[in-house]
């Protein structure tokens, strides 16, 4: 199969359970958070072009997670915690994106096929058959692909709804969350479904959105003009983002939001009970288009 070449801006912040990481310009990654499982040492890593965070429900008490940082030349390295397998990543090649689930891996090759390791007891890893896909999302249970042509697909667990996308069209970025899922589409317009107990399906009147990003419980829109929108549990404060401004890139946690600022620094808001969101000192992180 030929190289795909849609070109889909490469996540340099990414936000866990506990932990947050940042691309920087120089290609080398920081972190800051819960490092139980080693989550949070990437300071040798070096080329890097995006990275991923590992993330799981609020509802889950355990600190699980890992990290992913996918190197200029198609390999993909990873720290944390393996139980199930979700950092066997070595012998990957070919990588254009990726993203983490809870105790998963998803990798985008070139190609526009797809491969996936670690928990798959929902049939959330269950992506060897997709093909022309241009930008992967791991939610807790649930992964999503969105294909070349703006449609979507999905597997995993589907009891809210949350896979229900197979009518979807003209998506130009997807996300998924621990219940629910989240599609911009060409028009700013987004639209949601899946569990939204907490209202975070709630973006049916978001307008002129260019990015989407989605935690647990909360679903985050940036908008073209620097400006970000939040639905959803704001119990942490995780929605509290209606001051920022100058913002290029947003990313959502599991109780906590980040959103990365056009000179490269970071602000954060939510959760921080192990210093996730301590990125004030944060400098010359990696634009998204770079």
């Amino acid at each position: 199969m030929k190289e795909l070449k849609r070109s889909i801006p490469k996540n340099t912040i990414a936000a866990g359970r506990r932990h947050t990481v940042g691309l920087k310009s120089n290609g080398t990654v920081t972190a800051v958070g819960d490092n139980k499982y080693g989550q949070c040492d990437v300071s040798g890593w070096l080329d890097i072009v995006e990275v991923a965070a590992g993330n799981v429900h609020m509802a889950t008490n355990t600190g699980n997670a890992h990290t992913i940082g996918l190197r200029s030349d198609g390999t993909v390295v990873a720290v944390g915690w393996n139980k199930h397998d979700q950092c066997n990543v070595n012998d990957w090649l070919d990588i254009v994106a990726i993203a983490a689930g809870w105790r998963r891996t998803i990798g985008l090759k070139s190609n526009g096929t797809v491969v996936a390791v670690g928990r798959n007891i929902e049939g959330q890893c269950n992506v060897g058959d997709w093909s022309d896909i241009v930008t992967v999302a791991a939610g807790d249970w649930h992964t999503i692909g969105l294909k070349l042509d703006g449609t979507v697909t999905a597997v995993g667990n589907n009891r809210n709804g949350q896979c229900n996308v197979s009518d979807w069209h003209d998506i130009v970025a997807a996300a998924a969350g621990y219940l629910h899922t989240v599609g911009l589409k060409s028009d700013g317009t987004v639209m949601a479904v899946g569990l939204n107990k907490h209202d975070q399906c709630d973006v049916n009147d978001w307008r002129d959105m260019v990015a989407i990003s989605v935690g647990s419980y909360h679903t985050i829109g940036l908008k073209s003009d620097g400006t970000v929108a939040a639905v959803g549990l704001g119990k942490h404060g995780q929605c509290n983002v209606s001051d920022w401004s100058d913002i290029v890139a947003v990313a959502a946690g599991c109780a906590h939001t980040l959103g990365l600022k056009s000179d490269g620094t970071v602000v954060a808001v939510g959760d921080n009970k192990y210093g996730q969101c301590d990125v004030r000192d944060w400098r010359g992180i990696q634009m998204p288009g770079d």
